[in-house]
């Protein structure tokens, strides 16, 4: 049996998802965009988009349905652009048809000159 590295899995999942540059995702913040935040309680703790929705990654399939609608644009991010890839692809497969995972994650934000909350 052959198995697939970790690396397999991301790259996948990236291929069948929008990402978004960081540094576009901050132009777009001005707009009705809903950034969605799926890293865990610590790292939100240390700092996230203003205004942005906090799920961790492992709550999405059971609690996104109650917080936000499928018709929203959303931006998902995590602290690199992995696990948001994987999210943005549940969201989709959940009907979510308006979504983008953003490449280079909190870290590409803030090099990009976003704001931090």
């Amino acid at each position: 049996m052959t198995y697939k590295t970790g690396t397999d899995l991301i790259n996948e999942a990236k291929s069948r998802i929008r990402e978004i540059p960081a540094a576009d995702a901050v132009r777009e913040s001005k707009q009705d965009v809903i950034y969605l935040d799926v890293r865990e309680p610590q790292e939100w703790n240390l700092g996230h988009i203003p205004g942005a929705m906090f799920l961790p990654r492992g709550n999405l399939e059971t609690k996104i349905e109650a917080m936000i609608p499928r018709e929203k644009s959303v931006i998902i991010y995590c602290a690199s652009g992995n696990r948001s890839a994987f999210a943005a692809e549940t969201m989709q497969q959940m009907g979510y048809s308006d979504v983008a995972s953003m490449s280079g994650g909190f870290r590409g934000w803030v090099e990009a000159g976003g704001e931090v909350e």
